[in-house]
């Protein structure tokens, strides 16, 4: 796991699990945990992408509207859309999701050793 800076991510570590150092050419799936009080980057891309929610609980800001994210929850972000996703958990628990995206949303992305 990699800690991302803060500045646009807050208390966030990620881990690269499939990328193209594997041959994986099309997407890839990374790891992120988000802490109490962190939060992802809020942004908008030209790709989609996909999130699974494993453990803890946030909410998904998506345009205008706000969704509700605990295990098992999962989300389409479509292209061009701003969103950021939020830990909410009050007693330490990390907000952990699985996010796949296009190489083309890759790149500049540290990846660890691990």
């Amino acid at each position: 796991m990699i800690t991302l800076p803060d500045g646009a991510y807050k208390n966030v570590k990620a881990r690269v699990l499939i990328s193209p150092r594997d041959g994986s050419d099309d997407l890839v799936l990374r790891l992120f945990e988000v802490g109490q009080g962190g939060h992802s980057a809020d942004h908008a891309h030209e790709y989609p992408h996909y999130v699974y929610v494993v453990d803890g609980q946030g909410i998904l800001e998506m345009g205008e509207d706000e969704y509700p994210l605990s295990a098992g929850s999962y989300a389409l972000i479509n292209d061009a859309v701003q969103h950021q996703l939020i830990n909410t958990a009050t007693d330490g628990t990390p907000l952990k999701f699985l996010c796949l995206v296009p190489t083309e949303g890759h790149k500049g992305f540290p990846e660890d050793d691990e």
